[in-house]
């Protein structure tokens, strides 16, 4: 059975701590804002997956219930920065495998202020889920006195830069051009428009990347309608956007063995799902015209270029600078401007990520619009490690 996602909602993404509200405030607003564009009702969903880091257990039900009291199964989904794509995920399961006709997913996250430490659980590092990851970064590159999760990152733009001969203002063109994007976001936490230089100028969080180079902490919910066909047909739901496919991988012996940071970041999570979904699709990375995907640092914006297949390994540095990756290029990647610029809010951000493609796809965008885009492919990541592709259509 075919899903659909029929509706979507965000809030703006905001700076922790500069707007007064809880979770289930900014849930009650993404999750009815989807609701609404959909057309349905909360009486009508049957089962709702809810994602975020950084609350309790069940913190899920405390924010569906702010959109109604039904009874019906709620889920906590915690997967790292891959969160809100996993939400989608199981929504998209539960419609294709014939379990309910009308889902709701919904992801948030309220953060504080500052760099993340060494993993979303924010505790001890000896058990720390990620702590295996840091120790590949550890043996190769040492330790510094600078946020794990920069570091880990910047580790991997060194090694990029070694092998390759990337460069600092290749790393910088992908954040100046993503905060371009976001300029044209409502929805977006910055909306400054940055210059190469700018961006090179900025302070230093980890060499070579620099505070702007770096996706900020953020507040902010993002939720999805995710229906069946038969739904779809009963309720004479429109502007639908197929999901045509969608992978999950986790790390294997690949991530580790190399002792590369590169490999422990994701790069061959990113690889397999993608290559999954090219192969459930029957379509490939030339058949995309609008990419979201996970630069919660520049490094990893090309990193993923290389991943999706649509650069050689060692060229994306070339691609980015070459235009190829906005607009009048090849694709348009991370039109909202993405996590740099447009926040990551841990939780939402797979489900924005859907969001601004579907906006996409339907030409609903705005002044953000890639002219004619049909097909939209959103990747999300969490370091842990979970990495989600998933392939969107407009449905004439």
């Amino acid at each position: 059975m075919k899903a659909y996602v029929a509706g979507v909602g965000m809030t703006r993404f905001e700076k922790p701590e500069s707007r007064d509200w809880q979770y289930w405030d900014m849930v009650r607003e993404a999750g009815g804002s989807a609701l609404a564009d959909a057309g349905v009702s909360y009486a009508e969903v049957e089962q709702v997956p809810v994602g975020y880091c950084f609350q309790p257990s069940t913190a899920g039900q405390r924010a569906a219930y702010e959109l109604g009291l039904t009874g019906i199964p709620v889920y906590n989904v915690n997967n790292n920065c891959a969160t809100g794509a996993t939400a989608l995920m199981l929504a998209r399961q539960l419609v294709e495998g014939g379990a309910a006709d009308c889902v709701l997913a919904l992801g948030f996250e309220k953060m504080k202020r500052g760099a993340l430490g060494s993993g979303a659980d924010g505790g001890d590092f000896a058990t720390s889920p990620v702590a295996r990851h840091y120790g590949v970064m550890a043996a190769r590159h040492g330790f510094e006195m600078t946020p794990p999760t920069a570091q880990i990152f910047g580790d991997a733009a060194r090694e990029h830069m070694e092998r390759y001969g990337t460069t600092e203002a290749q790393l910088a063109a992908v954040a100046a051009k993503n905060h371009r994007h976001s300029a044209l976001n409502p929805y977006a936490q910055f909306q400054d428009v940055y210059e190469v230089d700018d961006i090179l100028a900025a302070r230093t969080v980890h060499r070579p990347l620099t505070k702007l180079q770096c996706s900020p902490t953020s507040d902010g919910a993002a939720a999805a309608v995710v229906v069946s066909e038969r739904f779809a047909e009963r309720r004479g739901l429109t502007g639908l956007v197929e999901i045509v496919a969608q992978a999950m991988t986790t790390d294997t012996e690949e991530s580790f063995a190399s002792g590369s940071c590169i490999d422990v970041v994701g790069q061959p999570m990113s690889r397999a799902a993608a290559r999954q979904v090219y192969d459930r699709s029957g379509l490939g990375i030339e058949d995309v015209d609008v990419v979201e995907l996970h630069d919660c640092f520049s490094v990893n914006e090309l990193l993923t270029y290389e991943a999706l297949g649509m650069c050689a390994v060692g060229e994306s540095g070339k691609l980015v600078e070459s235009g190829a990756t906005t607009y009048g290029g090849r694709w348009v990647v991370n039109p909202s401007g993405g996590l740099i610029s447009k926040g990551h809010p841990l939780g939402a951000t797979g489900l924005a990520q859907s969001a601004e493609l579907v906006w996409q796809l339907r030409g609903a965008a705005g002044d953000r619009q890639v002219a004619g885009a049909r097909v939209g492919l959103a990747h999300n990541i969490g370091l842990g490690g979970a990495a989600v592709v998933t392939l969107l259509r407009r449905v004439d």
